[in-house]
């Protein structure tokens, strides 16, 4: 069940938002009251709602200072109620990723439609948070150990070769056969030397090899990820998706969203 707040310094009002929807069919649960914008934040920090109705006009502090001085409002999705319709209060709110603006006296459909929204954005902000806060985030994701770029230099020259071959040409389709009469080997020869020099196959060092430079790409915020995909040697845009997620947990949207985020 998503956790609603009320805030809201009229009595009446407040109590009838608690009556003016079926929130069991929202899967939805008001959880608790406060009357002002002190109230308010302390509601917050002890009940971690994840959709707050908020007034705007308040006593001691109305509810974008509320806003304002609320750290973890990022978590959760808030709906202004407002009786005074003010383009001032409603540019203000934006500032603070408030999903929705609506005027007194609330419509009970347009509630409604707003707290849908608001479920839908709310599960988008937990999801992002999880990844933020998670060990694996995508700063710190080792899609090709460091530590072959440290040591292949002292492998065999077949080695050397075929990861020469693999940097040079990664954005064409290629595989380990393409070297076979270049270097003289057979294919079974090949993988077993490439395998025991970097802990990878070939095919599996490519791939990581073109996502760790769809990732160096997708970091600039420069290039759509279709066109990176084609750019780093994946044709099929879905197969694609399938093996940035396989190495990396995540989808290229997540790193675009994260690297965004931090500029």
């Amino acid at each position: 069940m998503y956790k609603v707040l009320v805030i809201e310094d009229e009595d009446i009002i407040r109590e009838g938002l608690r009556y003016l929807l079926d929130w069991t069919e929202l899967q939805c649960v008001v959880v608790g009251e406060a009357a002002n914008g002190v109230e308010g934040l302390q509601q917050i920090s002890e009940l971690n709602p994840d959709i707050v109705l908020l007034d705007v006009n308040m006593p001691l502090k109305n509810g974008i200072d509320m806003l304002a001085e609320c750290k973890s409002r990022d978590l959760f999705s808030t709906i202004i109620l407002s009786g005074y319709d003010d383009f001032n209060y409603a540019k203000r709110a934006m500032q603070f990723s408030v999903n929705e603006y609506l005027l007194k006296p609330v419509d009970p459909c347009e509630l409604k439609e707003a707290v849908k929204r608001a479920i839908t954005s709310v599960d988008a902000k937990k999801q992002y948070h999880i990844m933020k806060q998670s060990i694996q985030t995508p700063d710190k994701v080792n899609v090709l150990n460091v530590d072959v770029w440290h040591k292949w230099n002292d492998k065999s020259k077949h080695v050397r070769q075929m990861i020469a071959y693999i940097q040079e040409h990664y954005h064409e389709k290629i595989s380990i056969h393409d070297l076979v009469d270049e270097l003289g080997m057979g294919t079974t020869y090949l993988n077993k030397k490439f395998k025991e020099a970097t802990s990878y196959t070939f095919n599996d060092f490519l791939n990581r090899y073109r996502i760790q430079k769809a990732i160096e790409r997708i970091k600039t915020g420069e290039d759509k990820i279709t066109m990176i995909a084609i750019d780093v040697g994946f044709s099929n845009y879905r197969y694609f998706i399938d093996v940035f997620k396989k190495y990396t947990e995540f989808l290229p949207s997540d790193f675009t969203a994260y690297f965004g985020d931090k500029e």
